[in-house]
């Protein structure tokens, strides 16, 4: 089962909006996405720095209702959101959203957005990490998505 996500971050050429990033905003973008060809219960979205030892998640969001086809810009850091939707623990131990913020001079990091489509929503316990969601998705995933996009750093000039 497949579904298309879009987000306003990803420009036409593939590179981040630094809008979202650490260097600005470093505030959520806003990710839609088609309606599933079949039935499904919920959506969960990972994002993720797959070139960091492995892979750094930006953000963590689950229980996302079966009704709900975007998440807006700017969803700030908090454990439950009015529409039940709830988000966990990044990288950095923090709770929500934090933007891409690679190491400058580095080569341009990959920043991955992966929805899952769940046949049901697990029980999970609160604030959970990347690797606790999957663990817990992983049996009720009947379907992913994702969009991709590269940001590089430039060194800061001494002033």
């Amino acid at each position: 089962m497949s579904i298309e996500l879009s987000t306003d971050a990803v420009d036409d050429k593939g590179f981040f909006d630094p809008r979202y990033t650490c260097d600005f905003d470093n505030s959520s973008p806003e990710l839609r996405w088609t309606d599933p060809p079949g039935p499904c219960a919920g959506f969960a979205v990972i994002a993720e720095d797959p070139d960091v030892n492995g892979s750094f998640a930006h953000w963590v969001v689950y229980n996302i209702p079966f009704n709900i086809r975007h998440l807006p810009a700017g969803i700030p850091a908090q454990e439950v959101l009015p529409n039940g939707i709830r988000q966990g623990i990044n990288g950095y131990g923090k709770l929500g959203y934090t933007g891409p913020c690679p190491p400058p001079r580095d080569a341009a990091h990959r920043y991955i957005f992966r929805i899952y489509l769940l046949r049901e929503l697990p029980e999970l316990a609160s604030r959970p990490t990347r690797e606790q969601l999957l663990a817990a998705i992983g049996p009720h995933v009947i379907g992913t998505a994702e969009i991709m996009g590269r940001y590089q750093r430039l060194a800061q000039k001494a002033g």
